[in-house]
């Protein structure tokens, strides 16, 4: 069975558009089979997206693993912050292209990357629903190496749930990063790690 961090040329395509409201907003996405959240917003990048109001957001920014380009494109519209979405799916690429011209997006741009392979500069802000199925190790190269690709006072922020190994996550970050759980709710954490100003 086809994953979406995978490259599958022979999954059919079958592209759908679905409405949804995200912060009292309505954008338009454009989704697939094979693709992360397919069909629509998920309920952790939901509840990472509404934490991000109380916090202070930097632009650039960058969106790791950007599936259909949720994330990305919430924040360019509501927070009006530019940036880079990155995926290592082709169809994600495309999809999340199509969506950014749907939602009338400026200053974005989206590329094909294995986890951070083809980024070259820095960010204030990294955002991530990370993959858990593709493992510990794809995962853990998303949230450490973030801070190589932060300025000094960036922030990486990112969504695991209880059962996911949030504990054993934390608990890993916290030896690289400040980290502060910035909302609990049904099993899901959002988590904020600052980079470390002495590293």
């Amino acid at each position: 069975m086809s994953q979406y961090f995978e490259n599958d040329s022979k999954l059919k395509s079958e592209i759908q558009e679905r409405d949804v409201f995200v912060l009292e907003k309505k954008f338009l996405f454009y989704t697939d089979h094979g693709v992360f959240s397919k069909k629509g917003v998920d309920y952790g990048s939901r509840l990472l997206l509404e934490s991000l109001l109380k916090e202070d957001i930097k632009a650039p920014f960058l969106d790791v693993g950007c599936g259909v380009g949720i994330l990305g494109i919430v924040l360019n519209k509501v927070y009006g912050v530019d940036g880079d979405l990155i995926d290592v799916n082709r169809r994600a690429i495309h999809l999340t292209k199509r969506n950014i011209k749907a939602n009338n997006c400026v200053n974005l741009d989206v590329f094909e990357s294995n986890c951070y392979s083809n980024i070259t500069k820095k960010y204030h802000l990294i955002i991530t629903n990370p993959p858990i199925r593709a493992g510990k190790k794809i995962v853990y190269t998303i949230l450490e190496e973030a801070k190589e690709h932060l300025f000094p006072d960036g922030v990486l922020y990112f969504v695991v749930r209880k059962e996911q190994g949030a504990k054993s996550i934390l608990s890993d970050m916290i030896k690289k990063y400040d980290v502060t759980i910035i909302e609990r709710k049904k099993g899901f954490f959002i988590v904020k790690c600052k980079n470390r100003l002495t590293c």
